[in-house]
């Protein structure tokens, strides 16, 4: 079974981009355990600050950190990736509006890119929770995924 956390800067102001992610979450939620956690926004220390306390409670985790230095992958290899864990937990932050601090991102197990292009914070987290749920479909043998 997987544990999943997304730990995330500020909350969704566009609606649309929030009922794709809760659409995800709850599709995450019926085969494993998956927790998203928003923080208050600030400034850049400060969310790190936070990131930091909230990293703290799960230091069995995993921790991915989105960074635009981050690796890439496909979603084939981070569904192995993420099966390989094997149960253990796997943490995935996602900053705001202006980046992590450098605290948050010497905290990383991995640097994570989505892509080498910029999005906003939210699409970010859209992005995702659909990635997410496509390796845990894929894990799972399911038609969500095809080649």
């Amino acid at each position: 079974m997987f544990r999943y956390t997304i730990i995330a800067i500020g909350k969704m102001k566009n609606r649309s981009l929030a009922a794709l992610c809760d659409d995800f979450a709850k599709r995450l939620k019926r085969p494993g355990n998956f927790e998203l956690l928003e923080l208050k926004d600030g400034d850049v220390q400060t969310e790190g600050q936070r990131i930091l306390e909230a990293l703290d409670k799960r230091r069995d985790a995993r921790v991915y950190v989105m960074a635009e230095e981050g690796k890439t992958r496909t979603s084939a290899v981070l569904a192995k990736e993420l099966f390989d864990l094997q149960g253990q937990p796997a943490v995935f932050v996602i900053g705001g509006a202006y980046g992590l601090s450098p605290e948050v991102k010497a905290r990383a197990d991995v640097l994570f890119s989505l892509s080498p292009l910029t999005f906003t914070h939210e699409i970010a987290r859209m992005l995702l929770c659909e990635q997410l749920y496509r390796a845990v479909s894929i894990n799972s043998g399911s038609k969500y995924h095809h080649e």
